[in-house]
């Protein structure tokens, strides 16, 4: 690992920590690619059960490297060459954390804003700090945040990601929660400990269950309700025939805990 993406294992739990607090852990190349690394080693990765995303110093992540990326304008094309780059390589990130077997959990503290907000939308789960605003403001500058409305439009309600987009406004954690962009908000210095606790509870499940639920959860949803049924049926016919499920069934009707192997 880099000092620039900072990673502690425990238990089962990878935490990764965006470390580049006086950028307010801006996404630039560099962190971007050291968020890449980490999602293709944790997609071989069958020791960790459940991954956090953290940012270092006073906010979680302030979206994209502004000066990064007006650097990239010297180009002879304006930049437009980096930018589709930029632009792919940030999606890729994005969607990578969603295909993940394993749940990732956002820990969002300060800020979360432009693609720093679709991080935390990126994430399967997220338990923020009270206090941290989220936003993706971009329109303020005058960049619409069209590749943040990607994650952000697919975790609240079509009017309140759209409020969000033309205005620019920062929302709070009780209206991030309210709308379904995190999960709950605790007290600042109680937030390790609920980030733990909800890591912990989840790494204790049977692995395997948890990771063909992650992929059909996310397969579903796209599709049109009789699809839905029929790829959801076929994914417990196949979970319904695991040893360990057997196993599970049997110790919950005998009382008993489950002697898992996975």
């Amino acid at each position: 690992m880099t000092d620039l993406l900072l990673r502690q294992d425990a238990g089962g739990i990878a935490t990764l920590t965006m470390n580049a607090p006086e950028r307010l852990n801006a996404l630039s190349d560099a962190m971007l690619a050291a968020l890449q690394a980490q999602i293709d080693a944790l997609n071989d990765d069958r020791d960790t059960r459940v991954v956090v995303l953290k940012g270092a110093g006073k906010a979680f992540c302030a979206g994209h490297d502004l000066k990064e990326m007006q650097a990239g304008r010297q180009a002879e094309d304006g930049g437009r060459a980096y930018f589709a780059d930029l632009f792919s390589r940030c999606g890729r990130v994005m969607t990578g954390l969603m295909r993940l077997p394993q749940p990732v959990i956002a820990a969002p503290h300060g800020i979360a804003t432009a693609a720093g907000c679709q991080l935390v939308a990126s994430c399967d789960l997220a338990v923020a700090a009270e206090g941290t605003r989220f936003g993706v403001n971009g329109v303020n500058i005058g960049l619409f945040c069209s590749t943040p409305m990607v994650a952000l439009s697919r975790n609240v309600p079509r009017k309140q990601a759209f409020e969000m987009l033309t205005t620019g406004a920062f929302v709070d954690c009780a209206k991030a929660e309210a709308i379904g962009l995190i999960n709950r908000a605790v007290p600042h210095q109680e937030q390790d400990g609920a980030v733990a606790d909800l890591a912990e509870t989840i790494a204790s499940k049977l692995n395997a269950a948890v990771k063909i639920g992650k992929r059909a959860f996310y397969d579903q949803i796209e599709m049109d309700v009789d699809g839905a049924y029929a790829h959801t049926s076929e994914v417990m016919v196949e979970n319904m025939m695991w040893r360990d499920t057997d196993e599970g069934i049997n110790a919950f009707i005998q009382k008993r805990p489950p002697d898992w192997a996975r």
